[in-house]
């Protein structure tokens, strides 16, 4: 998911138009962006819409945010939208692998009782907010909690606000960008940028969004519609990278053929590291439709 656009799960009058974006995944919020009050009545709307013939044919990733574990809605909000429709949970704030597991096991007896994921082989994943100073120190150990996680989304304002560390300070959002990548990347799963409240600042949203693409994030959030196309264009592969990536390719087949371990390619001295980032970066091309 280059853009992950959030969509708060109490305005069912969105949840159409956010479907017809060009974000590649939906983020439904039943957690923030909904008043207590509101909580029960959003988890059921939202399920019912996922239910619909237009999400059954969507090839966006659809994730539901759900309420905090420590909160009285978590296992309702689980229970609800556990349904065919639905790709990925995001929990916010979790805080050790137990809890994971937990919400696992919670996550498996719903899709039993609700009849998802019957053959087994389209489990409902899970990602996880890197939005504590604790999180941000285990992140490594989360991730790795369970098959299920998919990736690891980091949340400057939950993580910086309570602790007094400016969002604009851009020593602390590369720090906390880095750790969480790299934690992600030793549990071989994907990291997903935070998003950027200041909705007018453009410039500063293609800033951070190239900073995390030069670090290997897979995506971004987007908490407006107008900042997809930016997302979706920072983490969209050049064509320039796709033809030097494509040419390393070519050349490794004759490098294996000569028994060669390094090679040149474009003046720059290719060797294994190199050849495995190049493939990765023509599977993404390729899912994207640029090859």
């Amino acid at each position: 998911m280059r853009s992950k656009l959030f969509v708060p799960g109490s305005r069912p009058e969105l949840f159409d138009k956010a479907l017809a974006s060009a974000a590649d995944g939906l983020s439904f919020d039943l957690e923030d962006a909904v008043a207590e009050p509101k909580k029960a009545a959003a988890r059921i709307t939202l399920s019912h819409w996922m239910a619909s013939v237009a999400v059954s044919k969507s090839e966006k990733t659809i994730i539901v945010r759900v309420n905090g574990m420590d909160t009285p809605h978590f296992e309702d909000d689980i229970a609800q939208v556990v349904r065919s429709g639905l790709n990925m949970i995001n929990i916010p704030k979790p805080e050790s692998p137990e809890a994971i597991q937990h919400a696992v096991a919670l996550i498996e007896r719903a899709e039993r009782e609700n009849g998802v994921n019957l053959d087994g082989q389209h489990p409902i994943r899970i990602l996880l907010n890197i939005e504590t100073a604790k999180a941000l120190r285990t992140a490594h150990a989360l991730a790795s909690a369970h098959p299920r996680v998919a990736g690891l989304q980091l949340g400057l304002a939950d993580l910086f606000e309570p602790i007094a560390v400016s969002r604009s300070e851009a020593f602390a959002v590369k720090y906390a960008m880095m750790q969480v990548k790299l934690a992600a990347a030793e549990a071989g799963v994907e990291a997903y940028d935070a998003a950027f409240a200041d909705i007018k600042n453009t410039e500063g949203f293609q800033e951070e969004a190239g900073f995390a693409a030069r670090l290997g994030y897979a995506g971004k959030s987007c908490i407006h519609p107008s900042q997809v196309a930016m997302a979706n264009e920072a983490f969209r592969p050049d064509k320039e990278s796709i033809a030097h990536a494509l040419r390393i390719l070519e050349a490794a087949k004759e490098a294996d053929a000569q028994g060669i371990g390094a090679y040149v390619v474009d003046g720059k001295m290719i060797d294994p590291p190199f050849f495995k980032s190049a493939q990765a970066l023509v599977a993404r091309a390729k899912r994207l439709g640029l090859i």
